[in-house]
């Protein structure tokens, strides 16, 4: 296993379907639960941990997840109401150490459980035509409501395995 992609990189349908969708919202419907059964009674040494040699600690991993869900659901939002609208990248590396990042996991865990429940309800309710909207990221070009959906979802997954493996060492 490549413990940088854990889950294997993200994998989207040509054509993504409602039922696709539907399949992703339930992993992101339940995720700030697992979250939280998994950081939550963490000591310092705990959330000091990394997955790999250079990588982020598992504080900063949390925080960064809510960093990235906020940015993906504004870049959703967009999407769904402006015409191509272009977005700009996020400087994570930057934003993974700021001084926010020092503080306890539990505010980006309650950050994630409302922007997640927007994302479902928002997500819920998406049709056919709107699943094929889409933005122009800066850096990596057009991207449609429906690859949008499913990075939300595995970017979550993604670093939730992160996370185990370095509570695992």
């Amino acid at each position: 296993m490549d413990v940088r992609f854990p889950i294997g990189q993200l994998q989207v349908p040509e054509k993504a379907t409602r039922e696709n969708v539907q399949e992703w919202l339930k992993q992101i419907e339940t995720y700030t639960t697992r979250l939280r059964e998994t950081v939550g009674s963490l000591n310092e040494e705990e959330l000091s941990r990394t997955y790999r040699e250079g990588a982020w600690n598992v504080r900063q991993l949390v925080h960064h997840i809510a960093d990235s869900q906020l940015n993906m659901y504004q870049r959703l939002k967009l999407a769904l109401t402006d015409d191509n609208p272009t977005v700009p990248a996020f400087n994570e590396e930057k934003w993974a150490i700021q001084p926010d990042t020092k503080l306890p996991v539990e505010t980006s865990i309650k950050m994630l459980e409302g922007i997640n429940e927007r994302i479902v309800s928002l997500g819920q309710t998406l049709t056919e035509d709107q699943l094929d909207r889409f933005f122009t990221h800066q850096i990596n070009g057009k991207i449609t409501v429906a690859t949008k959906v499913a990075k939300l979802a595995w970017h979550e997954e993604h670093h939730l395995a992160h996370i185990k493996i370095a509570l695992a060492q």
